[in-house]
């Protein structure tokens, strides 16, 4: 007799970037390449290329409902990732509909800014993410610029400020902040892992590359992808570190358009 072993799934609702290097692309990309089947929400569709965005479509809010109800009525997801909402309206619409599933691990990527600069999320969306998503997130993963959004004060700029900002973000009621250091000066690129418990570091070596698209996706998959596996949330983060850190590596043996290239998702397969 063959023993059931469940295959662990992954949901991302988020935008769908048509260069394929972040967003959607980039969630789905990163479950598959970390074994995990993904499932998808699309909440934003977006014209974009490695030089920037240059059109946003925000998808009809109850449509998005819709799709995150057409997955969850039929298959077990063991995790759920968020990443470019865009609105208000989509932003409620996709806490309304999370608040059903307390028990299912929840990622929010606060995604506000894109890597080119291009800005992601509206100005009077910032209060509802803060007010509706925040509280439903298992893991919360701000870079230094998005945190400084989140708390309306200025940019952290050493481990100690990222340490006061994240548990900043921790009491406005997300059950653990993840902040990433990658934009801070120094040899490592360390993220701080911000829970009621402590602080937990996470380092590694900082690497000069423009493939840098997608990384914020990237990760924040990454850990959804170790979360459905049921690895802990600590496990999660530090495969997820170790992952992009490779795809960042590896990046360099793609050659995607003229801008801020991908990362190599699938460096272990070619």
């Amino acid at each position: 007799m063959h023993s059931f072993i469940p295959t662990p799934i992954a949901l991302t609702i988020a935008g769908s970037d048509s260069g394929g290097g972040a967003g959607i692309q980039a969630d789905l990309k990163t479950f598959s390449a970390l074994g995990v089947f993904g499932c998808s929400a699309i909440a934003s569709l977006t014209a974009q290329n490695t030089l920037g965005v240059q059109g946003v479509l925000p998808i009809p809010p109850a449509f998005v409902q819709q799709q995150i109800h057409s997955v969850m009525s039929d298959i077990n997801v063991g995790a759920i990732k968020s990443g470019m909402l865009a609105t208000a309206e989509i932003i409620a619409a996709v806490a309304e509909s999370l608040s059903a599933y307390p028990q299912i691990p929840f990622v929010l990527d606060p995604v506000m800014v894109a890597t080119s600069g291009d800005r992601l999320l509206a100005e009077d969306a910032i209060q509802t993410l803060i007010e509706k998503l925040l509280p439903l997130a298992t893991l919360v993963t701000p870079n230094l610029h998005e945190a400084a959004v989140l708390l309306n004060s200025s940019t952290a700029q050493n481990l100690a400020e990222m340490q006061v900002q994240g548990e900043k973000i921790l009491s406005l009621g997300a059950r653990a902040v993840l902040m990433k250091g990658g934009h801070t000066d120094g040899e490592d690129a360390t993220d701080l892992l911000i829970t009621t418990a402590g602080v937990e570091a996470f380092s590694a070596p900082r690497l000069h590359t423009k493939n840098t698209h997608g990384t914020g996706c990237t990760l924040a998959s990454a850990i959804a992808a170790g979360l459905a596996k049921q690895l802990s949330l600590s496990d999660s983060v530090k495969q997820a570190k170790d992952y992009l850190h490779q795809a960042l590596v590896h990046s360099e043996k793609l050659h995607i358009g003229q801008g801020s290239g991908p990362v190599h998702h699938f460096y272990s397969f070619y």
